[in-house]
């Protein structure tokens, strides 16, 4: 064997041109956001500047007092925060149990089970929102808290079973058959066992409810039409008449509904993209 040492390479892009691409990337991806934050401080007259001002020569905070003070976002952003949360959560514990029933036991027709819950996922806005809304109207629950929460959880459980069947896969279960011959029940092998190393999976699904419940118009527009039940993505409409846009509250309340997702997606980011990556690979 000689004594020399033969270098592996690996052929690719130059470190310094991954990094500008990188860059390049980060920087379009933040523009609208920045755009956003630097519109919602602007005047009147300097929305409407052509070329564009790109930073505002006075800052102002008019746009931000107007709507959280002079209109109805505060009353949308709690209306947001209670579908949201209740909506998630509630599809979190469904899912949860049909992930685990799906991962762990056998039983007869469970491919088509499984391929029946994502149809759900399939089906345009416009084939359910009319059967939706004679359901609601039928048991009472236009203009309510909970009829938007049953709505959201609907549109959200397909996908989020999905992706916790996905990562309990990936749990030994070797890990439950030691507990069950220790004593432990089925119960406590799920809660116990296999939801403290689900983390990462249980929050890209959290993240993943919240983030399109918060986020959606179509169904809050049909089902939730009175002021005390409308939520934020509602609220931005309001800001545009037949013949004018309030541009700067728009972006003002517009910075005020992307502050929670934010926050959320920060917070949970590590955890967020191992539970997306867990279904890529098993063993």
């Amino acid at each position: 064997m000689s004594g020399k040492t033969s270098k592996l390479t690996r052929p690719g892009l130059p470190g310094w041109l991954i990094l500008v691409g990188s860059v390049l990337l980060v920087l379009v991806c933040l523009f609208p956001f920045w755009w956003m934050v630097v519109s919602s401080v602007k005047t009147l007259r300097e929305l409407y500047t052509v070329p564009p001002i790109w930073w505002p020569d006075t800052p102002t905070f008019q746009n931000y007092s107007n709507v959280l003070f002079q209109s109805n976002i505060p009353r949308y952003f709690l209306n947001s925060v209670i579908v949201s949360v209740g909506s998630t959560g509630l599809a979190l514990i469904l899912a949860i149990f049909a992930s685990y029933g799906f991962a762990r036991f056998k039983f007869k027709g469970k491919p088509l089970l499984q391929s029946l819950v994502l149809v759900a996922q399939l089906l345009p806005t416009a084939a359910i929102i009319v059967p939706l809304f004679i359901t609601l109207r039928f048991l009472g629950l236009v203009n309510t808290y909970w009829g938007l929460i049953l709505v959201y959880m609907i549109i959200t459980l397909p996908l989020s079973v999905w992706m916790l069947t996905s990562y309990f896969k990936n749990i030994p279960v070797e890990l439950e058959e030691a507990a069950i011959i220790d004593g432990a029940s089925r119960l406590e092998c799920l809660f116990r066992i296999t939801l403290p190393l689900s983390l990462p999976g249980i929050a890209s699904v959290m993240v993943y409810a919240f983030v399109t419940t918060w986020n959606e118009f179509i169904f809050a527009l049909c089902f939730a039409t009175d002021s005390s039940v409308k939520t934020l993505p509602i609220g931005l409409a309001e800001f545009s008449t037949e013949f004018n846009t309030d541009w700067g509250a728009v972006m003002a309340a517009s910075v005020v509904m992307t502050l929670p997702i934010a926050i959320l997606f920060l917070s949970m980011q590590r955890l967020f993209v191992g539970g997306l990556t867990a279904g890529a690979t098993k063993g």
